[in-house]
This record gives structure tokens, sequence and C-alpha cells, in this order.
């Protein structure tokens, strides 16, 4: 094999990627975790958010796993008679929180090893199921040059496996206009909520106007920027012919180490940009490679950068 067909070799497919979204074991680590809202908690958002007080209203909603520091008398003892298991009946009150979900289904995220858009459905099932088993209102959109498709907003666990089938059936096409997608989905979903994309964001439109289009209508936005380790740290060398992933076009170039520096130059100034403008803003950002399992983003990461808890 030539150099150039090795390097090509690296990028990874879609096709490539196998095994379920989300596995039991995974699951059961993230069952206790919720999604949070810096607006709510900042009393900014009245009324917006379902909350799960054990008992205090008579609409009964769905059980979760005891925890340490749990009010006791809202214990199932007919299931711990039954499976041995300490279950907390979970009641509504309110208005519940929506959680919405955008995921770039774009003809560059499906690149690298591992593929960026398979890390992109895993994240978008974990969330999903974080949400619906907090009976939290989940919808998700994937989008191209324009909104795709969507599963509408769903509350409890029961409604896991239409996500996943939703997500294991959307695959990349098209070119990426973050701006127009984004706009169709807030014009579409105008109650308020926490707002997550998730993005490769590497679109010759900007990503300005889609961070815009959420925080005029005063959603809680957090920007999750995925990339591959090849991106981030291109294994390139000699004489290449680049074709681009969504618009076809062909470049060839000399491979050197100053092309190499200034790509990252570039990168970076592209990544801090994301994160400086959403900040400016109010909204919250982070960058992560695929490289970094998954599973540590959403149990580590995510609730470092206080989305989870």
């Amino acid at each position: 094999m030539s150099e150039p067909d090795q390097q090509l070799d690296q990028v990874g497919t879609l096709a490539e990627e196998g095994g379920p979204l989300l596995d039991q074991s995974f699951l059961s680590k993230i069952g206790q975790l919720d999604i949070v809202s810096r607006k709510i908690l900042q009393g900014k958002v009245k009324g917006e958010k379902r909350s799960k007080k054990r008992g205090q209203s008579v609409e009964f909603a769905d059980h979760r796993q005891y925890s340490a520091g749990d009010d006791l008398r809202f214990l199932d003892w007919s299931i711990y008679a039954r499976l041995d298991q300490l279950m907390i009946k979970l009641f509504l009150e309110e208005e519940d929180l929506r959680v919405y979900i955008l995921v770039d289904s774009s003809k560059s995220m499906d690149y690298g090893r591992p593929n960026k858009f398979r890390y992109a459905q895993q994240v978008t099932a974990a969330l999903g199921y974080i949400g619906l088993v907090n009976m939290n209102r989940v919808g998700v959109g994937t989008f191209s040059s324009q909104l795709d498709r969507v599963f509408r907003p769903e509350r409890g666990r029961r409604n896991l496996p239409k996500l996943i089938h939703f997500l294991e059936n959307t695959t990349c096409e098209g070119r990426t206009d973050l701006g127009a997608a984004c706009k169709r989905f807030a014009q579409e979903h105008r109650q308020k909520g926490v707002v997550i994309v998730i993005s490769d964001f590497l679109d010759r439109h900007g990503y300005q106007d889609a961070v815009r289009f959420f925080v005029a209508r005063r959603m809680d936005v957090f920007c999750l920027q995925v990339l591959s380790p090849q991106e981030l740290d291109p294994p390139l060398a000699g004489d290449l012919k680049l074709i681009d992933a969504e618009e076809g076009e062909e470049t060839e170039i000399t491979v050197s180490q100053p092309l190499l520096d200034a790509y990252k130059r570039n990168l970076h100034a592209l990544m801090g940009g994301l994160r400086d403008f959403c900040h400016a803003r109010g909204a919250r950002y982070m960058s992560a490679s695929t490289g970094l399992p998954f599973d540590r983003l959403v149990l580590d990461q995510l609730r470092l950068h206080g989305v989870l808890r």
C-alpha cells in the first residue's frame, strides 16, 4: 500500500462502526444523572421544569433507583417485595423541562476513526436517555443544509427504543448550514428549554446565526464541537489530492510541517472563536475528540462542564 493510500485509510467511515449505541451496563451508570439548566437553577426561567418531587402532586410519572438521601416515604414497597430493588416513586408538577438536541448529519460528520457521527449518535442517545428517565420532554433534530429529520418531544423511558431507532436510521448526507437548520428548528420549537447542538461546526456559513437564534429565544444553549483525532492532528505528509467531503472540490497540495502548523493554528482559532462567541452570549461550549471514549465524555466531562449532575 502506498503512503497516500495508508493516510486515506485512517479517515474511517460510519459503515465501519457496529454494535448498539448504548449497552445496559452504561445505562445503569447514567440512570441517576440529570440535565442541568442554569437559567432554571438561577430562577431566570420560572414554571419551565416539571419537578420530579417525590409525592408532591397526584400525577404519578415513573420510578428511578433509590440513592442515598432520598425521602424514604416515597419508596415503592410493592416493587421491593417483588424484585428486591429499592425504587423511588416520581410525580409531576408544573410544566416539564424541554431538552432539544440538534445533531449535525452532514457529509463532513462521516469522518474519522472513531467516526464523528457515530460518536454524536452515542452522545445524543445517552443525553436523550437521561432526559427521558427524568421525565423531561426530549426532542431531537438532525440537519445538514436544512433541518432534515425531527424526533418530536417525548418523555418517559419507554420512548428510548423509538429514539434509538430514529438515530440509527439517520445517515450523513449533504452540506452544512447550521444557521438555516437552527432557525427552522427554533421556529418549530418555541417553548424554552435546554438546546444542545452537536456538530463539528465546520461550516462555511459560520456558526454565529445558529447560536443567536436560540439565545434570542432565551434558550439555555450548549455547543458540543466534535472533532476526530485525524482532524486535530492530521497524519499527512507528501503530495496529496484532497477532496472536500461536502462540496466535492479537489485540491492538490504538498503537505509540509509549516502547512500543518498553519492548519492547526486556523483550527484552534475556529475553536477559540466559537468558545468565545458562546461565552459572550451566555451559552456554554465544549470541544471533544472522538479519541475520548464517549462514556468518559458523558460521565466525566459533561458533568465537569455543568451540563449533567
